[in-house]
């Protein structure tokens, strides 16, 4: 029987990048997005099915779970960071917005598909959050606050899964250089966007994730990776990033 993965946040990025891995280990991959146009080019790529979706919308998530008999793996990777305001002056919109997508979007998605998940026997739960949701940092407040927040979620989930046949897995990467999340963070400005990432040598990618997605995945159903926290090289910390080439004579790529 061909197994059937959930993916959210599907149409760039880590999630693409997750949708492309689990296609091509054999799943039937329904891939969920909000942006119709970079879903179909996803879905024309990897040959998964395009599902359009908000998942801050709980009802329009209700409707597409009651389409879905059985899910073997469900990957809640939408989410992002939307600023880069200090506390003082945050606006609560942003935070609201945050909070939306990167909590409540994976709580609804993960009560409305948990049925299908069950009956799967044998099902694996993947929440994609961040090494922000256990530090913080100047200016990551918004999202810092709502990857601590899903965090909670992912862990309280495990314990209230404990005797059922469903895997709870929590991935927590570092820094990843993606074509859009530093841009949203930034509203768009590509000079802020690109600072982020200036001299480091070798930030992760989108790949990079997806291959720690299959691996968790992967392994057999009686192991469990909690949590993989996964950073680059040039990242020892949260704080502590070196700019600048890993090896000698080579220059920061």
């Amino acid at each position: 029987m061909v197994k059937t993965a959930v993916v959210t946040g599907a149409s760039s990025g880590i999630g693409a990048a997750i949708t492309a891995r689990l296609a091509k280990d054999g799943y039937r991959v329904l891939a969920v997005a909000r942006r119709a146009d970079r879903l179909a080019e996803v879905a024309e790529r990897t040959g998964a099915t395009p599902y359009v979706l908000d998942v801050t919308d709980s009802e329009a998530v209700a409707r597409f779970a009651a389409t879905v008999d059985r899910c073997d793996v469900l990957v809640n990777n939408a989410g992002g960071a939307f600023d880069a305001a200090t506390l003082e002056a945050a606006d609560p919109e942003v935070w609201r917005h945050s909070f939306d997508v990167n909590v409540l979007g994976t709580l609804h998605v993960t009560r409305a598909l948990l049925t299908a998940l069950l009956a799967a026997r044998g099902a694996t739960v993947v929440t994609m959050n961040s090494t922000a949701g256990t530090s913080v940092y100047e200016g990551g407040g918004s999202y810092t606050a709502a990857k601590h927040a899903a965090h909670a979620l992912t862990g309280t989930l495990r314990l209230e899964l404990a005797g059922k046949p469903v895997r709870v897995v929590e991935i927590a990467p570092g820094m990843v250089r993606t074509e859009e999340f530093a841009l949203n963070r930034f509203a768009g400005d590509a000079g802020k966007a690109a600072a982020v990432y200036a001299d480091v040598d070798r930030p992760l990618t989108a790949e990079d994730i997806a291959e720690c997605v299959g691996f968790t995945v992967g392994l057999p159903i009686h192991v469990n990776i909690d949590q993989l926290v996964v950073r680059p090289l040039a990242q020892a910390a949260q704080h502590k990033l070196h700019r600048g080439p890993l090896f000698e004579g080579e220059t920061a790529r």
